[in-house]
């Protein structure tokens, strides 16, 4: 009777796990979606490869190595030997199918904030070793609950040890200091400052994209953060996932508010674009914990990440002059900070000081190393289109055909 339970649990876990993995995969067509919607409209064929392209990257990169890299002898060996059979609580292919999709949205962070002016194979080869090597070792000394490099380990500071409890610092900020480093290296699009340094308007070709694609990552949100439950076949679980999925919303929906009331009050409008990255700051934010607030706190942590990606655009843009087309280091980078510094405020085991160590650790290595990559890459086989394939548009210099060739005008 028992062995019987146990095997009904374990394939309500395995199924729930693969139907969360799914979701989490249906992420990749919302980021296709959303800087498909955000980039003119001669980069937009370009942006779309780059995302089915990094999708299988992370797939295959994942499996050859990033797997059993983040969790060594656990991880099925490289070209995931011994992956078959049974694991404690689940199958062990769930496991891995499950964690693949995280490594390929950290992976499309970093696609939106290099749009319209990168060499697309060089993004390639930038996405080969971030998803095979750059990301599992962060991954490592996180979930892994490896020592970094041996010198400190994340759980000696403080009681329960580094909380991220689906990935705001681990996926989010990770993939928003990858882009960081890749912005910085490659410089602005043409024409976006003037010679005083003023930020021009370059718009987004098709906002109702970038709405559905904004839905799209809502809905697959719910994988990414009642998936890292890691189990639904108990009442305890099944009532941690409902709690998670619960303020997984309202998180969101804070994000809203809070990015639209800021922006009325400072912009004297409701800016669209503020909205739709406010809902993904929101998400971003609670997912560092979405399991331990009540509802009203997950709305507010989620209202204080829209209003920090508003500002966070705003001076990344105008003031630092870093260009970002679709604010993807603001919604990932900056508020997956927030997320992490949030935990404490409704987890008693957590602590700011454990919080900004472990937040400091990803940051300093997918920053640094990312930074080398980029560097090795622009001299090596260049990572900028010519300033005429620029103008031109992407789409016919990296891609050879036009997404709206009806709408191009010469």
């Amino acid at each position: 009777m028992e062995n019987q339970i146990f095997e009904l649990q374990y394939a309500l876990d395995t199924f729930y796990f693969l139907v969360m993995g799914a979701l989490v995969m249906w992420m990749a067509a919302g980021f296709s979606m959303l800087e498909a919607g955000l980039v003119r409209t001669k980069n937009t064929a370009e942006i779309l490869t780059k995302n089915i392209g990094l999708f299988a990257i992370a797939c295959t990169m994942y499996m050859v190595y990033g797997y059993s890299l983040m969790y060594g002898g656990d991880g099925g060996g490289v070209l995931l030997e011994g992956i078959k059979g049974v694991g404690d609580k689940y199958s062990k292919a769930s496991d891995f199918y499950f964690q693949v999709v995280f490594v390929a949205t950290a992976m499309s962070i970093v696609s939106g904030a290099v749009a319209e002016r990168m060499k697309l194979f060089s993004f390639f080869v930038f996405a080969v070793i971030f998803t095979g090597i750059i990301y599992p070792m962060e991954g490592l000394w996180t979930w892994g609950g490896a020592s970094v490099f041996g010198l400190y380990s994340l759980n000696m500071w403080q009681p329960g040890g580094f909380f991220d409890f689906a990935g705001s610092g681990i996926v989010h900020m990770a993939g928003g200091a990858a882009a960081l480093a890749g912005v910085l290296i490659l410089g602005p699009r043409a024409g976006k400052y003037d010679e005083k340094g003023n930020s021009m308007p370059m718009l987004g070709a098709n906002l109702p994209l970038a709405t559905l694609g904004t839905f799209i990552l809502w809905l697959g949100w719910f994988g990414f953060n009642g998936g890292s439950v890691l189990a639904m076949a108990s009442k305890d679980s099944a009532d941690l996932v409902a709690m998670v999925f619960l303020n997984t919303n309202a998180a969101a929906a804070g994000g809203v508010i809070g990015a639209l009331l800021l922006a009325k009050v400072w912009f004297g409008k409701a800016d669209l674009t503020m909205a739709l990255n406010g809902a993904l700051a929101g998400l971003v934010a609670i997912t560092a914990g979405p399991d331990t607030p009540t509802a009203l706190v997950a709305t507010l942590i989620g209202a204080v990440g829209g209003m920090i990606v508003v500002v966070s655009i705003v001076v990344l843009d105008r003031e630092l002059r870093i260009d970002d087309p679709v604010g993807a280091i603001s919604v990932h980078g900056v508020v997956g900070l927030w997320g992490l510094l949030a935990v404490p405020l409704t987890n008693s085991d957590a602590s700011i000081v454990g919080q900004l160590v472990g937040a400091g650790t990803i940051f300093v290595w997918v920053f640094v190393t990312s930074l080398i990559l980029w560097i090795a890459l622009r001299e090596s086989m260049g990572i900028r289109v010519s300033l005429e394939e620029e103008e031109d548009g992407v789409d016919i210099t990296e891609c050879g055909l036009e997404a709206y060739p009806e709408f191009v005008t010469k």
